[in-house]
């Protein structure tokens, strides 16, 4: 026995000790089950972790080279274990088993006893034994560790290599495109992904990848790296062939991590993996294996949902619960560098008897084969590239042994005259699995029903259904709403009272019918007089459909304060001025001529994030006379006050930085200039980066743009403020024109869909389908309306106006900037104290009593 102090607390007289190796995403769900098991009181739970951090995602790694942080891709928090009552050690590396005294050591010397060991050490990457696999820049992409390390290398790095041509391999080859790395597969066999997909299948997904930039060499076995010529290492292939590249990424599968097993005595398969039984019980009954250390009659399941299903089957079998792990369905539905590929049970066909349909359209790049039993009655496998939108189908009738329908290959073929048959929702038993990441049934959801869990993000909170890799979320909608209509249970969608309307089918009613103002629209499809929901959103519509000067006197009661005044009105009344300055570009003499301003009116003057200058503390009445100011010196209005574009930030680009590969500046300027007149359901904020180093932090607004060798990477949908997002990833190495396109399209769509006061963020994370669908809308025209979402936009374009500028060429609109309508003095209420040698605004302790000022009858014109 290990002669180091034991850690753990001491044992109550009836808990057991549960200490849990290895904190990865099954381990971490073991945590979750036992947690929430009633017997949670009896068990004290200890988690080892060998890394330095808590778990997290490893399903959507990826996204780190989206911009996702470490904090992003967490599944929990320390402070989350603590409320759990579960205690944890980091780089804690178990290192010594002792099963007669039930105790595990770590490689820092603590050691904590056991009633109950899971070992959840999941897998390390395999590396091939080539001579020079060891050399500098030739990493694995297995934690977040290893992605730090990859994006180091990367910034030295114009050529990458990725060793192997399956799941993973794909996923690390999207990491190094979108570092900007010219990219290259070598697979050892002669397709990708060989286990998932059968030849055609193969032979599609490389092509669609190779258009996609991405070089792939398949039939390639390394024989020794060496120095390069032109980069750092060169590959040598047994036919005689060669490859530089000065960075490789080994992804050539998965290991069991089983070495406590192996070092001390439990039993293994003969080629590596902790054998189990169906209680995930190894030849020690009071330690369990689960995940991909665990081997199951032989297998060994490289995919996190048998994993979750293995913790789920010992944490019960340790509170005496009868279920078995009796193996999982290993189908997939995912996106590799933007193609869809999906494949279902035994997609290769070698079932005795099987047969199979398959449908192949090489024009639009889709392939579609189904696989049915020897009888014809049942699906068993199934192969998608290209279009996975039968996936959910045809995984409902494989999973629940669903009878086919008469001629199965309908379900495959494009809809043409006839309808495509169709699984509704309550078609399918409560045993059909809904979410295979989570293993959540139909009959799950309906209890989560039940209990009272009757929206849709409580139902996702309670059963974390959708979760997981997000495939079925439009299926557990289509279930929650079935669900909820047989309960008779409404999903209002009313804007107000006065409309029974959501704000986009109120769009798209005010565009159908050429509606262009309130009292048109309220008195054909609305009733009432409106309130302080519907008016603003009608507003925001007309504006955003027709463009029209918001202060025309059928749109001024519409407006909110800030609207109505061209200004954000500030806490002691007064109003602030921002002129636009596009990009954070500005010439001297125009800030010379905000110094001016700002002197002359004694305005709080200071310089935003957004790069641009607020001035504070101006009087209603000065406002136009500070405008005219700025707009004769060739400034407009920056919309601050506005729900619609606010700034483009930007870095100066490749013009000055000697690190910047694109102009940044002029784009930001370009974008600014060119979306600065539109109305949308939230503000807007936009960035421009000039190299991935990302100094305008465009991965965190509404657009943002990332320069790279060969064009421009578009994120959408970042957010800062009171809820932070990192924005996604859209697409990669753009022209400026589809740059554009992709823009108009998207915050059209964005204009048209969203809700009311709904960032972008939000919008896109409560879209059904995700980021997912609009892509398929905004790039592959999914709904045929590209046309005219980029029609409007460049309507909306064309009929820009500076909204101050209008104002101060119209004296009757002027008149409406004063502050009282009886008499022509100011309010000497507004008092400022001078801080830091500038204006603020006076406490109460600090402000002297106002003068009475004399009113004047308006009606009569003669003193009070």
């Amino acid at each position: 026995m290990n002669s180091g102090v034991v850690t753990s607390k001491k044992p109550s007289s009836v808990k057991q000790k549960i200490v849990v190796v290895g904190n990865g995403m099954v381990g971490h769900h073991f945590v979750e089950q036992l947690c929430q098991s009633p017997k949670r009181q009896d068990y004290e739970i200890t988690v080892l972790s060998a890394e330095s951090r808590l778990a997290y995602d490893r399903v959507h790694l990826s996204g780190y080279f989206a911009g996702k942080s470490a904090a992003d891709l967490a599944l929990t928090t320390p402070g989350h274990y603590r409320e759990l009552g579960v205690a944890f050690e980091l780089d804690a590396k178990v290192v010594a088993l002792d099963k007669d005294e039930k105790t595990v050591t770590t490689s820092g010397g603590k050691s904590f006893s056991y009633d109950k060991l899971i070992l959840a050490t999941g897998s390390y990457p395999f590396v091939p034994p080539i001579e020079g696999n060891d050399r500098e820049h030739c990493l694995v992409y297995r934690t977040l560790e290893d992605l730090a390390a990859i994006e180091n290398a990367a910034r030295q790095s114009k050529v990458g290599v990725v060793v192997g041509g399956g799941l993973l391999g794909l996923e690390a080859a999207n990491a190094l495109k979108q570092l900007g790395l010219e990219t290259h597969v070598v697979e050892f066999a002669p397709q990708l992904m060989g286990v998932q997909l059968d030849k055609p299948g193969g032979q599609l997904l490389r092509a669609m990848i190779e258009d996609l930039g991405v070089n792939v060499h398949t039939e390639k076995a390394t024989k020794i790296i060496t120095d390069g010529e032109q980069c750092h290492h060169r590959m040598e292939f047994a036919d005689g062939s060669h490859l530089e590249t000065d960075l490789i990424l080994f992804s050539a599968g998965i290991r069991p991590y089983d070495n406590l097993a192996r070092e001390f005595d439990l039993a293994l398969g003969e080629r590596g993996g902790i054998v189990v039984d169906n209680h995930c019980q190894t030849s020690d009954k009071a330690i369990y294996a689960i995940g991909e250390c665990a081997l199951w009659n032989n297998f060994i399941f490289g995919l996190v949902a048998p994993g979750y299903k293995m913790a789920k089957v010992a944490a019960g079998h340790i509170c005496g619960e009868s279920g078995q792990f009796t193996g999982a369905d290993m189908s997939t539905k995912l996106k590799l560098m933007g193609v869809d590929v999906g494949s279902i049970g035994d997609a290769h066909g070698k079932t005795p008897g099987a047969r199979c349909y398959t449908y192949e359209n090489q024009v639009a790049q889709t392939y579609k084969k189904i696989v049915i039993s020897p009888d014809g009655k049942h699906l068993i496998g199934a192969v998608l590239v290209g279009d996975t939108s039968d996936y959910d189908t045809l995984l409902q009738y494989a999973l629940n042994g669903i009878e086919l329908p008469e001629m199965p290959e309908s379900l495959i073929l494009p809809s043409l005259q006839r309808e495509k048959p169709g699984l509704g929702a309550d078609s399918l038993p409560d045993s059909a699995t809904i979410c295979s990441c989570h293993n959540v049934t139909k009959g799950d959801i309906i209890t989560a029903i039940d209990d009272g869990n009757t929206e849709l993000k409580q139902l996702t909170a309670c059963t974390k259904a959708s979760t997981g890799c997000g495939g079925c979320s439009a299926l557990l909608k289509n279930v929650f709403e079935a669900e909820l209509d047989k309960r008779g249970v409404e999903v209002k969608k009313d804007l107000c009272q006065h409309f029974a309307y959501s704000r986009t089918e109120l769009f798209h009613i005010i565009k159908a019918e050429q509606i262009k103002t309130f009292e048109q629209l309220i008195s054909k499809h609305g009733q009432g007089l409106g309130c302080e929901v519907c008016k603003p959103t009608v507003a925001s519509i007309l504006a955003s459909a027709w463009n029209d000067y918001i202060l025309e006197d059928p749109h001024i009661p519409l407006q909110d304060t800030n609207d109505v005044f061209l200004g954000n009105m500030q806490k002691d009344g007064t109003y602030s001025v921002v002129p636009r300055i596009p990009g954070g570009e500005i010439t001297p003499d125009k800030l010379i001529v905000i110094g001016q301003v700002a002197k002359e009116y004694n305005l709080y003057t200071k310089i935003t994030g957004g790069q641009r200058i607020d001035l504070f503390g101006a009087r209603v009445d000065q406002l136009p006379d500070i405008w005219k100011r700025l707009i004769d010196a060739g400034m407009e209005t920056g919309h601050a006050y506005g729900k619609s574009l606010r700034t483009v930030k930007s870095c100066v680009g490749n013009t000055w930085c000697r690190y910047g590969v694109q102009d940044s500046m002029s784009m930001a300027i370009f974008l600014e200039e060119r979306y600065k007149g539109l109305r949308s359901p939230h503000k807007l904020k936009f960035a421009v980066s000039g190299c991935t180093r990302e100094c305008a932090e465009a991965q965190s607004k509404d657009i943002g743009v990332i320069a790279t060798e060969h064009g421009w990477n578009l994120y959408v949908s970042g957010n800062g403020g009171m809820k932070p997002r990192h924005a996604d990833l859209f697409a990669t190495d753009l022209d400026d024109k589809t740059l554009v396109q992709y823009i108009d399209r998207y915050l059209m769509f964005y204009v048209r869909m969203a809700d009311r006061l709904q960032r972008t963020s939000v919008w896109l994370e409560n879209l059904e389908g995700g980021l997912e669908y609009v892509k398929s809308v905004v790039i592959d025209d999914h709904l045929g309306i590209n046309d005219e979402l980029e029609a409007q936009m460049q309507a909306i374009v064309a009929s820009y106006q500076c909204e101050w500028k209008t104002t101060i060429e119209n004296p009757e609109k002027v008149k409406r900037f004063r502050q009282f309508v009886n008499s022509g003095q100011s309010d000497s209420n507004v008092q400022f104290v001078t801080e830091r040698a500038q204006i603020r605004p006076a406490r109460p302790e600090e402000k002297h009593p106002g003068e009475r000022i004399p009113a004047v009858d308006i009606t009569e014109n003669r003193p009070v």
